[in-house]
């Protein structure tokens, strides 16, 4: 490493720097948004400029000349690398953008400013490089009118120096900024695969909208996007040649030493263990505090393969136990005055990661045994083929690496040609269902209506009907019209609306939105952005654009989903006190006729704990507690212990609903819903189910109102029917039935003895046939009627009917399903009697396999017309 010529600063000390030198230019601040994109078209937030798609577009603006932010990001794309020097899972971007507010020569400048002042990073001129756009003239002579020599300005194609949205559409060239580590690292000039020049800093600039024809006209207005990866400029202002070597994550790289007992740069597999760990565990921290949740799908899968990779590096590295709890408290400590969401989230960050590093751990378990299993069966030096290594890994999440490994102990290789093919057809096909358009929606009629339009106002919270509303917009068959008439699909705008969108799993209002001309019957109530759509069928008349309506809710519908709505919420809060804090809302429904939560929980929930859930929830009702809604700063809201739901947008007000007395209330969230104004409105709440939906997330079904008191008629009629039916009083159903299974298993008893006992016609007959084959007796038999369970007891009566030395075969067709046993005392087998081989070789008859020891040996079929060969088989085999 070169001598240091400039100063050091921590990870913490340049973030903070960046944003302030950028505020300080007029760029407003914004907060990293949620890893969970608020677009449809991306899995996962993956770069600083996602949350200002819209400002791109035109869609919004904003009064600031532009904006900057520290935006936590996370890519998969390049899984396999990382753990080298460059590649990251999660990442820092700092950046800072424009739509029009200021040039690309006030972000050239602010670049030169930030990166060479002393008062900032103080980066030596001489060793800063930049590379533009081939065609892009402009830019080089931006860089050199801050005196950045040409010799350290070099020209890139399209490919490293060109960014574009998609085939058409917004584009423009970039400018890549590299940092000089100095003679000894390999490279000899920026773009090289090498580390010696450190690519840290992209500035696009968006000015094109590149059309069918390959022409670029130049867009309304120009854009700046800039993106600063923060551990490459945390891993050049320490001094270190990479990104590992920042202090935040080799803070994490030194807990893993202390866990596994090894020394980092001792040897470079146990390092890339301990790369990979850091990495993924502040990952997985990430995630989950952002409300994503392991599954076998999309984000979640995402989350997932991190968690089990370094759980698997981990064992790779020798750590013994679980331990990447500790990681995640370490991430939280390093990370989480940046980023509340760690802290606040903490306990659910723990049990995730507790039941899921569990679950993996009995995986890798079993998937060894599975693979050893494989192995025994391959001939010496034989290679394990693809196929299988891929199943281990598709099925069983059992990495490549450690299938590899042992096989390689055992004496094996692994088809790496055949698996490799599995898995480029498995990413060929993810590749063609993702969608990677992030600007799918550009010309869409809803993006131009809220172009155009104002937000609609909603005038729902107090009343069911609002008069005066204007028709700003009608739109049929996804265009834009100016009327439509009676029988007409339609959606319309109005300026203000009592109907509530569908959002936040609240169901859309329905009911009539009526002009002079016309009626329009509302089925739906949907959200387009900042517009509400209502969804109908024109009943009668016409409806033209300009038009004056009144909105009318179904206020007896609306009157049930208020009630629902207010129930979730005392339910949410009921079960962070009975579970615990780690419970966090993963979805819902609130409709007019049942409500529907998801949560975060680990395992079923016990009878005893749902229905001291249900009592809390109905103890709040029957307090007939006060509902109160505020508007509010989100600061304020949170100061205020409000709760905020994973995966929901927040402006900078918001609507804060509490239930119960204001200094101390039962529950208290950020909800934009419709509610009660009294619990005791709600009057009863009911639990219909419990169960799973998935791993670490349960869901409870429950109704209120009208709803509870009609399931629990229902409940009651049919104890009613099952009292009548049983000849009994309703109070004494569970005693009678506890009497009538202990009549049934006594009546099965009995009837077992008696098919299989001596008393029975057919075993008497079987032992009655028995042949002598002079070394001990045997019994060839079919007993239909009974299981593999009950053909024992028939050997047991044979055994005590014929006496040592005998044996037997039996077979049994009972239910659409064949049975097949043969056993012999120990006499008959030291005779050469082997029960393994005779039924082995008899379970192909009846459609089945099966085998067993040589005294005794049972299978199951399918097909019990071969039970009959399968015995004359039998005979065959024995006397043979």
């Amino acid at each position: 490493m070169s001598t240091p010529d400039y100063k050091t600063m921590t990870t913490a000390e340049i973030r903070e720097d960046f944003l302030k030198f950028f505020e300080g230019k007029g760029c407003k601040l914004y907060p990293s948004s949620s890893l969970v994109p608020d677009d449809p078209s991306l899995l996962l937030t993956n770069a600083g400029m996602n949350q200002f798609k819209e400002y791109y577009q035109g869609s919004k603006t904003m009064r600031e000349i532009g904006a900057t932010s520290c935006q936590k990001c996370l890519r998969t794309n390049d899984i396999d690398n990382i753990g080298d020097s460059r590649h990251l899972s999660f990442f820092e971007m700092l950046g800072n953008f424009s739509f029009g507010g200021y040039s690309k020569a006030d972000a050239i400048a602010w670049a030169f400013e930030f990166m060479t002042s002393p008062e900032h990073l103080g980066l030596p001129v001489d060793r800063l490089y930049m590379t533009v756009f081939e065609d892009d003239d402009e830019a080089i002579e931006l860089w050199h009118a801050q005196g950045v020599g040409y010799d350290h300005i070099s020209r890139l194609g399209a490919e490293d120096n060109f960014w574009a949205a998609g085939p058409t559409g917004p584009c423009g060239p970039c400018s890549e900024i590299y940092f000089d580590q100095g003679p000894e690292f390999e490279g000899e000039k920026p773009g090289d695969d090498g580390d010696r020049f450190l690519e840290f800093w992209n500035l696009v600039f968006t000015q094109y909208d590149r059309q069918e024809d390959g022409s670029l006209p130049d867009l309304p207005h120009r854009n700046i996007d800039t993106g600063m990866g923060l551990e490459r400029m945390a891993a050049i202002m320490q001094h270190e040649g990479s990104n590992y070597e920042g202090d935040v994550l080799r803070t994490l790289i030194s807990l893993g030493e202390n866990l596994a007992h090894v020394a980092y740069h001792a040897d470079e597999r146990t390092d890339k263990s301990l790369r990979i760990v850091a990495d993924h565990s502040r990952a997985v921290t990430f995630m989950i505090a952002d409300g994503i949740l392991p599954s076998n799908e999309g984000r979640g899968y995402v989350l997932r393969r991190l968690l089990r990779r370094a759980v698997y590096h981990g064992r790779l590295m020798g750590i013994e136990g679980a331990f990447l709890t500790t990681y995640a408290h370490e991430v939280t400590r390093l990370m989480g005055d940046v980023y509340p969401e760690l802290t606040e989230n903490a306990a659910l960050v723990d049990g995730i990661v507790s039941a899921e590093e569990g679950r993996f751990t009995q995986t890798l378990d079993a998937g060894e045994e599975s693979l050893k299993a494989e192995l025994s069966a391959l001939g010496e030096g034989e290679a394990l083929p693809g196929a299988t290594a891929f199943k281990l890994h598709d099925t069983y999440g059992f990495p490549i690496d450690l299938t590899r490994e042992i096989a390689e102990a055992a004496g094996h290789g692994v088809d790496m040609a055949a698996f490799d093919a599995a898995m480029d057809e498995q990413r060929e096909r993810a590749r063609r269902s993702a969608n990677r358009d992030a600007w799918g929606s550009f010309n869409d009629v809803w993006t131009q209506l809220n172009d155009r339009l104002p937000e609609t106002e909603f005038k729902g919270y107090e009343r069911d009907r609002a008069r005066g509303c204007k028709v700003l917009a009608i739109v049929k068959d996804g265009q834009e019209v100016d009327h439509v008439k009676q029988g007409d699909e339609v959606e319309i705008v109005l300026d203000k609306t009592s109907f509530y969108g569908e959002m936040g799993g609240q169901v859309g209002d329905t009911g009539t939105v009526e002009t002079l001309s016309g009626v329009c019957r509302v089925r739906d109530t949907k959200h387009h952005e900042n517009l509400v759509a209502h969804v109908g069928v024109m009943e009668t008349g016409e409806m033209l654009l300009g038009e004056i309506a009144t909105a009318t809710v179904d206020h007896g519908r609306r009157e049930l989903v208020r009630r629902n709505h207010t129930a979730t919420h005392l339910l949410d809060a009921a079960l962070k006190r009975v579970l615990g804090d780690h419970v966090s809302q993963a979805g819902s429904l609130v409709a007019p006729d049942r409500l529907r939560f998801d949560f975060t929980h680990f395992e079923a929930m016990t009878a005893d704990e749902i229905a001291r859930v249900e009592g809390m929830v109905n103890a709040e009702i029957f307090a007939a507690k006060p509902v109160v809604t505020v508007e509010c700063g989100i600061d304020e809201a949170k100061e205020m212990g409000a709760t905020a739901l994973f995966g929901e947008k927040y402006g900078d007000v918001v609507r804060v609903v509490s239930v119960g007395e204001e200094a101390l209330p039962f529950s208290r969230e950020f909800c934009g819903g419709t509610h009660v104004r009294n619990t005791a409105e709600i009057g009863l709440f009911k639990i219909v189910s419990e169960g799973s939906v998935g791993s670490n997330a349960r869901r409870i079904e429950a109704v209120t109102s009208m709803g509870a008191i009609e399931y629990l008629d229902e409940r009651l009629a049919q104890m009613d029917e099952v009292a009548s039916e049983l000849k009994c009083r309703p109070v004494d159903v569970a005693a009678r039935v506890r009497q009538l299974q202990e009549e049934l298993k006594e009546a099965q008893r009995k009837a077992e003895a008696a098919l299989t006992g001596g008393s029975s016609n057919a075993v008497a007959d079987a032992v009655a046939s028995a042949t002598d084959l002079g070394a001990y007796r045997l019994v060839v038999a079919r007993v239909d009627g009974l299981g593999g369970k009950e053909l024992r007891n028939v050997w047991d009566t044979v055994r005590e009917q014929l006496g040592a030395p005998c044996a037997c075969v039996v077979a049994s067709a009972k239910d659409d399903k064949v049975s097949l046993l043969a056993a012999g005392t120990d006499e008959a087998v030291a005779s050469g009697f082997d029960a393994g081989k005779v039924v082995s070789g008899i379970a192909g008859k009846v459609g089945g396999r099966g085998g067993g020891r040589p005294n005794m040996a049972q299978a199951g079929g399918k097909d019990a017309s071969g039970i009959d060969d399968a015995l004359a088989l039998a005979r065959q085999l024995v006397e043979a």
